[in-house]
């Protein structure tokens, strides 16, 4: 870091160079649903309307199946993208045979954020009791690209959108970028 607080140059994307280029991030939403479409995506516009008033952009906005190979197939696409900073996926987190976000994701992580989900747990038991065992949600780094994979209900996803992930998104990011090459 010189004097000025930058951190120098990192090759390789948009966002990852100067710290206070980590304060406007492009953020993907996928929302994970059989049963959702684009018009009736409640829990992916609350999640647009917090990221844009932090200031953040909504880079990609898409709903997709409840299937392992097309949120694989779909999350993968975006994590190799240069214009995608991080990514939230909101559904698919359950403890039901169809919730397979989790599974679907993970092996793509290289780095486990563990914190996030006992946090988002810790935070949801605050609210709805015993029940927040049944929540699956997971953060981790794949390919310098953060995800968090958020349940599919409007109260989980202003709970770990507004709580955490907004806070903490700009030093992920930068965190997750350094060494980028």
């Amino acid at each position: 870091m010189d004097g000025n607080g930058d951190i120098g140059e990192i090759e390789g994307g948009p966002s990852c160079g100067h710290i206070g280029e980590f304060n406007r991030l492009k953020i993907a939403i996928v929302t994970v649903s059989t049963t959702r479409s684009d018009s009736t995506d409640k829990s992916g516009k609350i999640i647009a309307e917090m990221i844009e008033s932090a200031g953040h952009e909504n880079a990609v906005q898409k709903v997709v199946k409840d299937d392992y190979e097309e949120i694989s197939s779909y999350i993968k696409n975006l994590v190799d993208r240069e214009d995608i900073d991080l990514i939230i996926t909101t559904g698919g987190t359950g403890a039901t045979p169809d919730d397979v976000t989790v599974e679907a994701i993970s092996p793509m992580i290289e780095k486990e954020l563990p914190g996030f989900g006992e946090l988002f747990r810790q935070l949801s038991y605050e609210e709805i009791g015993p029940l927040s065992i049944a929540s699956r949600s997971m953060a981790g780094i794949a390919k310098y690209t953060p995800i968090f994979c958020l349940p599919g209900s409007s109260n989980a996803v202003k709970l770990g959108v507004g709580k955490i992930i907004l806070p903490v998104c700009g030093h992920t990011v930068e965190q997750a970028c350094r060494g980028k090459k």
